[in-house]
Order: structure tokens, then C-alpha cells, then sequence
């Protein structure tokens, strides 16, 4: 028997996407990954045509489910409409993944985002408190994070927050976005009075393979060990790559708010996102700072 047929198989959607292509690059040396999406042919809202492709793989042994409708301005123009693309692909889409997985004992992985907090705590947001979205994208989120955590099966919600990675060319994330800016000697104005927890992507990606390996079960932070400011976040890249730090300016979030109509999609202040309980099993997060380290070395070497 080969090398190749040991390894643990896991299905996965959104294994093209910004966090699922890098954890197909780091993990498939543990794990086989068969890809259930549209760039494989296959439409998770089509449940007929996902069960059939389920029923080709029941040896995996789990499902790392990443799919999902991101775009948090879209998203806000379809609120409350169950048709929408928005709450079709994170509810349906999930509770496909998510029915078929059980199904077959598969043990299911569920990435989320830590937009199902309303923004308004003013410590850092733990797994143990309860989730209050206050705009669609986040309410679809949880949504099918409850279809998962509601369930007699045992599987694991995964939340990530504003990941970010070395290179990925279908999509720029916000660190890439500023460096992009700085290299080319343009001006960055960010805001100074919200504050985010930034994640290497690398991170996430080792934590996944952990929680698939040892099938842990309840819900997780796979987030960064630091949280600051998108204007302080801004400077450090500024530091770490040698650009002008006077580029970077600081912005307020409050007068954004203020200036926008009142129909605009509510925007959360302070997100801040513990770690502890996943550090607490042995995985580390980066720092901003550390993690700009490694995208720079990554960067000098090619690596993605």
C-alpha cells in the first residue's frame, strides 16, 4: 500500500480560497484533500449532486467545510432575504456540508469569523460569550455556526479573523493591500479608533490539521496573539519592510460611520479575539509583528 493512500482523507470546500489553498499547500502532506467546489464542478446548494459526491468518499474521515459568502458590503444589500447568495451559501450551503458529514460519522470543521460579535466588549471575546451580529454577513455566520453547535454530533467551529497571508494573486487581503500601497509610495489612511485581531493564515492552517487530526470538538479562535488598531497595524508593516511610516495616517471609524447614510451596514469597533483556549492545547499564533517577520522572509525566498 502506498504512502499516499494512508493518509487521512478530508473533504473540503473552499479549498481554492484564500485560507483553504494555503492549507491544502502546508497539510497535504498529512491529509489527502478531495475539493467540493465549483472550480471541482460541484455546487454545494445542489444537494442531490453533493450527496452522490459524499457517497464516493466514504472513507474520509472528515470534512473541513471553509465555503462561504465574505463580502460584507454585499452581503449587508441582501439582509433578511433567505434567497439571497449570502444566507443560501453560509446557511443551506452549511447545513448541506453539515447533514451529509453526519451521515456518514464524518467529523465536520466549520470556519467562522469573529463578525458574529457585535464589536461593543471592551475585553478581549472568548468562546465562552454569546454571539450578537449586527449586520448579515456575521447573523448568516452564526446562523450556521448553531446548525453545527446545536447538533447531537460532535464538531468543531473554527473562528478565524482578518487573515492574511504571503502571496495569493485572485485576492489581496488587508495586509497585502497596505504593502501593496506603501511600495508604491502612496498614501495610507486607516482608522486609529477601531481595533482587530490580525491572523497569519500559516497559523490557521496548522491549527485545522490539528483540530482534524484529534477531532476536536466545540468552538475555537484560531486568531493572532495580538490586536491592534488598522492604523497601528498600517505602521508596523511600514516598520518591518523599511517603507515611509509617514505614509500612514490615521482616520477615524466614529466620522466614517457619521458620514455615511443611515442605511449603511452597522461596523463593529473593537473585535478583539482570545486565543487562550487554542494556545492552551500547545498551538502557537503569531503577533503581527512576528507573523510580517515570516511574510517577509517568505517574500525574500519565494515561498507563498
Amino acid at each position: 500500500m502506498s504512502t499516499y493512500s494512508l493518509k487521512p482523507k478530508i473533504i473540503g470546500s473552499g479549498l481554492s480560497g484564500l485560507v483553504g489553498q494555503r492549507v491544502v499547500e502546508l497539510l497535504s502532506d498529512r491529509f489527502t484533500f478531495v475539493d467540493f467546489s465549483l472550480d471541482g464542478g460541484l455546487d454545494i446548494l445542489d444537494y442531490t449532486a453533493l450527496r452522490s459526491a459524499y457517497e464516493r468518499h466514504l472513507d474520509a474521515v472528515g470534512v473541513l467545510h471553509l465555503a462561504a459568502f465574505t463580502d460584507t458590503h454585499a452581503a449587508w444589500g441582501q439582509r433578511g432575504d433567505r434567497s439571497g447568495l449570502c444566507y443560501r451559501l453560509n446557511v443551506e450551503g452549511t447545513r448541506h456540508m453539515f447533514d451529509l458529514a453526519q451521515r456518514h460519522k464524518q467529523h465536520f470543521v466549520y470556519l467562522s469569523t469573529d463578525f458574529v460579535f457585535d464589536g461593543t466588549k471592551t475585553t478581549a471575546y472568548t468562546e465562552e460569550d454569546a454571539p450578537h451580529p449586527i449586520e448579515w454577513y456575521g447573523e448568516t455566520k452564526y446562523l450556521g455556526e448553531k446548525l453545527v453547535i446545536e447538533s447531537a454530533s460532535a464538531a468543531t467551529v473554527a473562528r478565524i479573523t482578518y487573515p492574511y497571508r504571503t502571496r495569493f494573486d485572485p485576492k489581496a487581503d488587508i495586509v497585502r493591500k497596505v504593502i501593496a500601497k506603501l511600495s508604491a509610495g502612496e498614501m495610507v489612511k486607516m482608522f486609529s479608533d477601531q481595533i482587530c485581531t490580525h491572523t497569519f493564515i500559516d497559523d490557521i492552517a496548522a491549527a485545522l490539521g490539528y483540530l482534524l487530526e484529534h477531532r476536536n470538538a466545540g468552538i475555537y479562535h484560531l486568531v493572532g496573539s495580538s490586536s491592534q488598531s488598522p492604523y497601528e497595524m498600517s505602521r508596523k508593516i511600514a516598520e518591518v519592510f523599511g517603507f515611509d511610516a509617514g505614509l500612514v495616517q490615521p482616520s477615524s471609524l466614529d466620522d466614517f460611520v457619521r458620514s455615511l447614510p443611515s442605511t449603511s451596514r452597522p461596523w463593529q469597533k473593537s473585535l478583539v479575539t482570545s486565543n487562550r483556549k487554542i494556545t492552551g492545547l500547545g498551538l502557537t499564533f503569531r503577533t503581527l509583528g512576528e507573523g510580517l517577520l515570516e511574510v517577509k522572509k517568505q517574500r525574500a525566498g519565494a515561498r507563498c
